[in-house]
């Protein structure tokens, strides 16, 4: 059975937060697609959040607004199990009890949609294929920042989005099809 997991589908990666994300509009559409028909096939759901530690950047600190769900987003009763985890680090996997949550629900792969793409989702992603799940990506449900790093290199939030995509397919993620 495929769960959905929703990572840091939180308001610091709006327009008015401090993480911007240029498709946020649109990728969260996505989301909130996938959530409605995770709970019509009454499928599990997962909610992660992300709470920097105190001594980091001011970004997601737990109880501000830019820390919360997006509009829309969070467990509700009535459809299949749903839950909230919290995290600190960049994977839903480490720290938490998610995997034993999977498991007793009997999720066999995961959707993986939410913020940022080559961060916390690719990190979740590859903690889950490692922890022997198949693993399912949807590109136009994620989003991040576009990089640059002098003498390095300078890619579009796009390039990362989809370099980040590229890099879990060579390693056994599917991808879904762009809607047309």
């Amino acid at each position: 059975m495929q769960a959905l997991l929703l990572i840091d589908t939180q308001n610091e990666f709006s327009a008015d937060g401090l993480r911007p994300v240029s498709n946020h509009a649109g990728a969260l559409a996505r989301i909130q697609a996938h959530v409605e028909q995770a709970r019509r096939e009454k499928r599990p759901i997962a909610f992660i959040l992300h709470y920097n530690r105190p001594e980091e950047w001011p970004a997601f600190q737990p109880g501000s607004w830019g820390a919360e769900l997006s509009p829309g987003l969070g467990v509700r009763t009535g459809f299949g199990p749903e839950k909230q985890f919290a995290k600190d680090v960049f994977g839903a996997f480490s720290g938490t009890d998610i995997e034993a949550w999977l498991r007793q629900v009997g999720a066999d792969e995961v959707l993986v949609v939410g913020f940022y793409s080559h961060m916390c989702v690719s990190t979740t992603a590859r903690e889950a294929l490692m922890l022997g799940f198949r693993v399912v990506i949807d590109p136009e449900a994620t989003g991040t920042r576009a990089l640059e790093q002098v003498g390095l290199a300078k890619q579009s939030a796009d390039d990362v989005r989809r370099s980040a995509m590229l890099h879990l397919v060579s390693m056994g993620a599917s991808v879904l099809a762009a809607p047309r």
